[in-house]
């Protein structure tokens, strides 16, 4: 372990496993001082009210890092790739690396000769965190793991020494929240027969038979700018989304997820304005690209969405793939309107200056396509349609019947 006299900055929500993480650093460890560094990418205000009360109250001092910009737009280059994992938008693993980045600034700034982290040693986090802060010259320190600590430990650990705790419902669940995503696991979730109550959700109301609303979206270049004609900075668009899908019951994902580190595990998540936004996307691609190069982003934006699990959104080849996607993006202007219906947000209309698209080439009410070509152009290529297939059934038909007339 780690031989302390220095200082150790611990990513700091408040909750749990920091709170406990705090008294094993100077206890296990032997720090002589640990700083807390807690990191706003969207989560709601009463955290930051917990984790400062928390703080007080176990004598640590805290940094507040607003990083919601920076998040903001990466959630952003997220919808540009409609980056998701598994089938779910990707929400705590973008968050990772812009906290673990400005917990090694606090970290450098201050001079600290640690940096610590409470994952365990089964999640991705302690991956997402420690490959930024693997690039430093501070020692990497995970008690969690390191001392293989559960939440009972953890919970009868924090009775005994009188630590406050605030871990989501009494440390029930572990909560993750930010502007992109919220994600509950943990207890009674982890056995996957297990139906979950209805409080788990906080951001998504049960869907009903609610009025069905319209909200257009506006995207300049793959980035929504708009909502409904008025212009908003991302931050503001976001969370006005999340409330305006989130009461239809959008965005809810129950599911069985692989972790990086082979372990499958069952996640709730909650994200409305990323469901919303991911559609709307996807929406205006269609109308814009062609079909090549949708067929081929769709393996580009896979690439980038694994790295983006992984937390490596700074490795080469993200910089290479974002070539690509910021290309095609460039053509991915205009307005999508999407129907926002009992947990369903599907597109209704689409418009762009940009659209590979001609209204009367594909209208059954017009007699030519375009460009001289005519209906009875394609009568070519429906004989050469299927022919080598066909031709490869008859001999195959053929040598079968051969070898039947021979015996």
């Amino acid at each position: 372990m780690t031989d302390g006299n220095g200082t150790v900055a611990l990513a700091f929500s408040g909750g749990l496993d920091t709170t406990v993480c705090v008294s094993l650093l100077k206890e296990e460890y032997g720090y002589d001082d640990v700083i807390g560094v807690t990191v706003d990418v969207g989560q709601p205000t009463y955290e930051f009210a917990e984790a400062e009360e928390t703080a007080e109250a176990l004598g640590v001092e805290q940094y507040v890092v607003d990083a919601r910009e920076e998040f903001a737009d990466l959630c952003m280059d997220a919808v540009k790739a409609n980056a998701d994992y598994q089938g779910y938008p990707l929400g705590t693993a973008l968050a990772r690396p812009v906290i673990a980045k400005a917990i090694l600034e606090i970290a450098e700034q201050e001079g600290c000769t640690g940096i610590a982290h409470g994952c365990t040693g089964k999640g991705n986090d302690q991956l997402r965190f420690e490959a930024i802060w693997r690039d430093s010259d501070l020692d990497v320190v995970a008690p969690v793991r390191e001392l293989g600590l559960t939440r009972e430990w953890e919970n009868e650990y924090a009775k005994e020494q009188g630590l406050p705790v605030e871990g989501g419902d009494g440390g029930r669940y572990s909560i993750d929240t930010n502007l992109w995503s919220r994600s509950i696991e943990g207890s009674e979730l982890e056995d996957p027969s297990t139906i979950p109550e209805d409080d788990i959700y906080k951001w998504t109301a049960n869907p009903s038979g609610k009025d069905a609303e319209l909200v257009e979206i506006t995207f300049d270049e793959g980035e929504a700018v708009a909502l409904d004609g008025v212009q908003l900075g991302t931050v503001e668009l976001i969370e006005q989304l999340n409330e305006q899908a989130g009461s239809f019951g959008i965005g809810r994902t129950d599911m069985m997820e692989d972790r990086m580190l082979g372990l499958k595990v069952r996640e709730n998540y909650e994200h409305p304005a990323a469901t919303v936004l991911l559609t709307a996307h996807e929406a205006l691609e269609g109308l814009v690209l062609t079909y090549e190069e949708r067929q081929f982003k769709n393996q580009v934006d896979q690439q980038w969405s694994q790295k983006a699990y992984e937390g490596l959104v700074d490795a080469p080849l993200v910089s290479a793939l974002e070539a690509f996607i910021d290309d095609t993006n460039e053509r991915v202007t205009g307005t999508v309107t999407i129907k926002l219906e009992g947990g369903h947000a599907r597109p209704v209309s689409r418009e762009s200056e940009y659209a590979v698209y001609s209204e009367s080439a594909a209208s059954f009410d017009e007699e030519t396509i375009t460009g001289g070509i005519t209906q009875q152009d394609a009568t070519g290529v429906a004989k050469y349609h299927g022919f080598q297939s066909r031709l490869a059934n008859d001999i195959l038909e053929n040598v079968k019947q051969g070898s039947a007339d021979q015996e």
